[in-house]
């Protein structure tokens, strides 16, 4: 079995918006599926994690896209595990079309926890360190790490949303790609209608559950460049995020 995995989706048409282009967040939901198929195979996946108490938990999502795919399109999620180490473990994603057209890139930091405790947990206790025997550090992914998203006092109040049902995943918190779906709701109709999401990142710092009020706060921090930070009625920091369109 091959280092890298190759997993092929559509862009459905009610995953598509107005521009009939495949919305971000799905396409971080295909990354997301796409992590899941590849370790499932490879012996340290959700499946086989939740019968010993164990999860994959996504820390860090980068995605930067040259360009979305247009609806009915099929396209490929290469993904590969770039490094690992005892709590976190890096893993890649390329969006290929069949005909070799790169749509995109995406890096990820993952952590794997115990579902009873939320602690994280050592990975390479995990069929003896097998992880390491799937990592691909000389593959490509010419796309920028990210880092600290940074942030003022200044950033401004947009709106509290209540999370309901719908938001919540296997986990039992918010979904990662909720969290992607409400960033973005921050902009308008008519602003994506002018611009385009060149590079999407987001970084957990908490976990929240249904039912939690979640405060969006948005400041500009460079030419069409916004951060975003989310919280919690207590004022816990759920995470942070940072948008450039083009």
């Amino acid at each position: 079995m091959d280092k890298v995995g190759r997993y092929e989706f559509m862009a459905e048409p009610f995953h598509c918006d107005f521009s009939q282009r495949l919305f971000m967040g799905h396409l971080g939901n295909h990354m997301l599926n796409a992590a899941d198929f590849h370790s499932s195979a490879r012996g340290f996946g959700m499946n086989y994690l939740m019968t010993i108490q164990r999860s994959w938990v996504l820390s860090r999502l980068a995605i930067e896209m040259d360009e979305m795919p247009w609806m009915y399109t099929k396209f490929n999620v290469e993904t590969w595990v770039e490094n690992a180490m005892r709590f976190f473990t890096s893993r890649n994603f390329r969006v290929i079309g069949d005909d070799g057209k790169v749509y995109g890139y995406g890096r990820s930091i993952w952590a794997m926890i115990d579902t009873e405790s939320r602690q994280p947990t050592d990975i390479f206790t995990i069929d003896n360190g097998a992880i390491n025997n799937w990592i691909e550090s000389e593959k490509e992914c010419p796309i920028d790490k990210g880092g600290r998203v940074k942030m003022t006092d200044d950033a401004a109040f947009v709106r509290t949303i209540e999370t309901q049902y719908n938001d919540v995943d296997i986990n039992g918190h918010i979904n990662s790609v909720k969290y992607i779906e409400h960033v973005l709701d921050l902009w308008n109709l008519e602003w994506y209608r002018e611009h385009q999401i060149k590079r999407f990142e987001i970084a957990y710092v908490a976990e929240a559950h249904q039912g939690d009020h979640l405060s969006f706060y948005r400041e500009q921090t460079g030419e069409l460049e916004y951060c975003v930070r989310i919280c919690k009625d207590d004022g816990t920091e759920c995470c942070r995020s940072k948008v450039i369109f083009k």
